[in-house]
């Protein structure tokens, strides 16, 4: 049996966008429904399972694209700080936990020190049902993917 320790993982990145901190972080916390728009490639529909957009508790369905296959993911908002610019969703079911014991993604959005932008930090906790499952990088590259479609989106919105 494998130790826990080599089961759980983090992946962080950054990537930096051309809109606002707060229009970026908006889009996930108060119109995720909107990201199908921004980023129909990837991911297809958004919709309100239980509760209240951008509220802590609700729950949200996915539906996806992710290493060309169709996926869905069921995620609870564990945090929305609106002051920071951050939410935090937590995969309760779905593709994800076929392969992970636990999966959660915090999305934190700040702006750009000295110029316009801002910096969008993806940080993905996770725990692997077992050694034989990769470190979801290919989905930390698919965040990253999701988070330059949605920074277009919203400037050709402006």
């Amino acid at each position: 049996m494998a130790e826990a320790s080599t089961l759980v993982g983090k992946l962080e990145t950054d990537v930096e966008i051309k809109a606002s901190a707060g229009k970026f972080h908006h889009m996930f916390a108060g119109r995720p429904h909107h990201v199908s728009k921004a980023t129909p490639g990837n991911i297809q529909n958004c919709e309100l399972h239980e509760g209240d957009w951008g509220k802590v508790g609700s729950i949200i369905i996915w539906n996806y694209v992710h290493d060309g296959e169709a996926k869905v993911a069921k995620e609870r908002i564990e945090a929305v700080e609106p002051e920071k610019n951050l939410i935090t969703l937590r995969v309760i079911e779905g593709d994800l936990l076929k392969e992970y014991k636990s999966f959660a993604a915090t999305i934190q959005v700040t702006p750009k020190h000295g110029g316009p932008g801002s910096v969008v930090h993806w940080h993905l906790e996770y725990e692997k049902i077992s050694d034989e499952v990769a470190h979801p990088e290919t989905f930390l590259q698919f965040c990253v993917d999701i988070s330059k479609e949605i920074d277009e989106h919203l400037l050709n919105e402006e």
